[in-house]
């Protein structure tokens, strides 16, 4: 009876990495690697910590006390924020509904796992961006003059322009760029949305000749290969481009303009959304810009910048902020218009 309680757990465990989640639910590689991290925590902790007991595991060791003390312990043991906690019981929460439907039988615990609440109080960090001198560094500490730091020098144009996500860009081939008039990549974003995203014809140049190097003549042959290769033709990974930004923009001592910054690939998203922010880009267009699935994402980046904030206070309380006034502040109807445009 134990054997065969273990085999349906690992049938179950199977079936809900190999199809429930990339098929009927379409979830892309990268979410379901994320669901399998966290319920493998939840099943090594299950099992006390030793990989061997694993299997020793049952449908029924799935309990609602069991999920609070695993969520307790990724807390207070491992040291996870309120998002990690969250993001951990939201995997666990899909599993519970994917065993119910399967295994009803187990549905009157596997309810309880779903009533576990979400907790409150997780907090963002602030958007970490850089500034346009701290881009400047970063583009001129390229060597272009090698193989590797005109590769560089290409990802990490191609990434301010765009703001794609790092493993977006880094599964860029060939036949996701169009070369022509109007220049745009072809991003293949999470749920394997897609989406397309105007470039600069100088980035458009930027890749054709390192899709040239890359191939040593520009033909149509190789059209799949990974744009952004290693020495070895290896596709470049999230922590080489980790690497390469802090190899061309270092930690700074206290005082210098990286000081406080937790720079990382991402930070290079979060610069472009500002920027395009600053610009005086809608909300809506920079969303569909950046691959958000929400409105609220997007709305993050209206915290982040300091001069915005300035903006919109000299906008509401030009008197006080502003040049001093004797008197009453005089505006005609089309300053009106303008001023109630930029709210």
């Amino acid at each position: 009876m134990k054997r065969r309680a273990t085999s349906e757990f690992a049938r179950a465990v199977g079936c809900f990495f190999r199809e429930f989640l990339p098929t009927q639910r379409g979830m892309s590689l990268p979410t379901i690697r994320s669901y399998r991290d966290s319920l493998l925590l939840l099943f090594r902790f299950l099992a006390g910590g030793r990989e061997e007991r694993i299997s020793t595991l049952a449908l029924g060791s799935i309990t609602s006390s069991a999920v609070v003390r695993f969520l307790a312990h990724l807390e207070q043991v491992r040291g996870n924020g309120i998002s990690t906690r969250n993001a951990r019981l939201a995997a666990i929460h899909t599993f519970a509904r994917f065993l119910m439907s399967r295994h009803p039988e187990h549905m009157t615990e596997l309810q309880s796992v779903l009533a576990l609440p979400f907790k409150r109080g997780a907090q963002r960090r602030p958007v970490d961006y850089l500034e346009l001198k701290e881009v400047e560094t970063l583009l001129a500490n390229i060597d272009r003059s090698s193989t590797a730091g005109q590769r560089d020098y290409a990802l990490f144009a191609l990434m301010l322009n765009t703001g794609g996500r790092v493993q977006e860009v880094l599964n860029l081939t060939a036949s996701d760029v169009r070369f022509d008039p109007p220049q745009q990549v072809r991003f293949v974003g999470k749920g394997n949305k897609v989406r397309m995203c105007p470039i600069w014809p100088r980035t458009a140049k930027l890749l054709q000749v390192l899709v040239a190097a890359n191939r040593g003549v520009a033909t149509d042959d190789h059209a799949e290969a990974r744009i952004f290769q290693n020495r070895r033709g290896e596709s470049l990974t999230r922590f080489g481009v980790r690497y390469l930004l802090h190899k061309y923009l270092p930690a700074r001592s206290s005082g210098d303009t990286c000081a406080g910054k937790r720079i990382h690939p991402h930070a290079l998203r979060h610069t472009t959304a500002v920027y395009l922010l600053k610009a005086g880009i809608d909300f809506a267009t920079i969303s569909q810009w950046l691959g958000h699935a929400s409105l609220t994402t997007t709305m993050r980046y209206a915290h982040a910048d300091l001069d915005l904030k300035r903006q919109a206070l000299l906008q509401v309380f030009p008197e006080t902020l502003g040049a001093p006034t004797a008197g009453r502040l005089h505006i005609d109807g089309s300053e009106i218009t303008r001023w109630l445009r930029r709210l």
